[in-house]
């Protein structure tokens, strides 16, 4: 039986931890062509705390969430949680009985309309409608996806989820990378960096990944051809050499931004007589700076192709759903946390040490023992 109300992580307003409120609220029914979700968990993304944070603006000094629509879709109360995984238990009007009992991850994304192949005004569960940090969130039916893979546990599902990977994707597909390419993924041990290894690889494509050395042996069993620390500014392109050949690098995947972008320019345009495509830079985090100073001569001179990257696609969000399906795709869980300690995982995260890879999952307090405890990061 669906409980009238559930306990969800409540976001007040834009700030610190303490405007996340653990309470009770309504349970929400599924509209017409909905599918009421019991969720047994939600990856944590860096996004969550940039829009409680206020870290989105579209103009300069501005405090607020992206609003590429016109208008702002943040309204508090909100339920963040992005990346869900869970099981239907009620259905709306048009949807199928036969959905009932089935586990699923969501597609993200909030579109505007029913095209495949585009999304120009990119907003999510969890920004402009309520997310997964609650024990039940309705969710359109066709962005709900089937995924019975038994293999996989709900928490490395949930790992898996879209605001990642599809991130990732959307960042190869507009850089046009193909096989034989050489990628720099920087910001290679979190989320997106790690889905960024794992699909260049199956693009074809030799992803170099740019991180700290403590991370290089998970980050080459995942995939990466080699792993250049990022601490050293002034030596980094004659490492990249030394990893590639002397080849420059074909495509940069930035999640860091601030001066390392420049750094990562260096690596493509040191030789541009033996390349065969355009430099391409493709550009969906500033994790090292929101601000990069750049000669714009740099930029038109070598035909550097700079690629703005927010989400993704229908048609982007099926394939991935295909290859996790098929189990191209691999999780990279580092732990879980119960909801109600939420304000604990963010701590953590944004703390996170040496030993840190891959996602946080956050676990409703009436799922935990079956899909969390097993994840649980004991000393954290």
């Amino acid at each position: 039986m669906i409980p009238s109300t559930m306990k969800a992580m409540v976001l007040t307003g834009h700030g610190d931890i303490d405007k996340l409120v653990y309470q009770e609220v309504p349970t929400p029914e599924p509209g017409a062509g909905e599918v009421l979700v019991q969720v047994t968990a939600t990856a944590k993304n860096n996004t969550d705390r940039k829009a409680r944070e206020g870290l989105y603006p579209t103009k300069k000094g501005e405090m607020t969430s992206f609003q590429m629509g016109g208008k702002p879709t943040l309204i508090f109360p909100r339920i963040q949680g992005a990346d869900i995984a869970g099981r239907v238990v009620a259905v709306g009007e048009g949807v199928d009985q036969s959905r009932i009992g089935e586990r699923g991850l969501l597609d993200f994304n909030i579109y505007a309309d029913q095209r495949r192949d585009i999304n120009l005004t990119p907003d999510y569960y969890g920004h402009g409608a309520d997310g997964g940090y609650a024990e039940y969130v309705a969710l359109p039916s066709d962005q709900f996806h089937r995924i019975s893979n038994p293999e996989l546990a709900d928490a490395e599902l949930a790992a898996m989820g879209m605001c990642s990977y599809q991130t990732a994707y959307h960042m190869v597909t507009s850089a046009k990378v193909k096989a034989g390419e050489r990628v720099l993924v920087s910001g290679a041990s979190g989320g997106v960096g790690t889905a960024l290894i794992q699909l260049c690889r199956i693009v074809g494509a030799i992803p170099y990944a740019v991180s700290k050395q403590d991370k290089a042996d998970a980050l080459l069993e995942l995939g990466a051809e080699a792993v250049l620390d990022r601490s050293d500014l002034d030596s980094f392109v004659d490492r990249v050499k030394a990893a590639t050949g002397g080849k420059p690098i074909d495509a940069v995947m930035d999640l860091v931004g601030g001066e390392m972008t420049d750094r990562f320019i260096d690596s493509m345009i040191f030789d541009m007589n033996s390349r065969s495509t355009y430099p391409r830079l493709s550009i969906a985090g500033a994790s090292g700076g929101n601000i990069s100073e750049i000669l714009w001569t740099r930029i038109y001179l070598y035909q550097v192709q700079i690629f703005g990257v927010s989400h993704g696609t229908r048609e982007e969000a099926e394939q991935l759903m295909t290859w996790i399906r098929h189990g191209q795709l691999k999780p990279v869980l580092h732990g879980a946390f119960k909801l109600s300690d939420l304000h604990h995982a963010e701590t953590y995260f944004m703390n996170r040490g040496s030993n840190y890879l891959g996602k946080i999952v956050i676990v409703p307090d009436s799922q935990w023992n079956e899909h969390g405890k097993p994840f649980a990061l004991e000393n954290a």
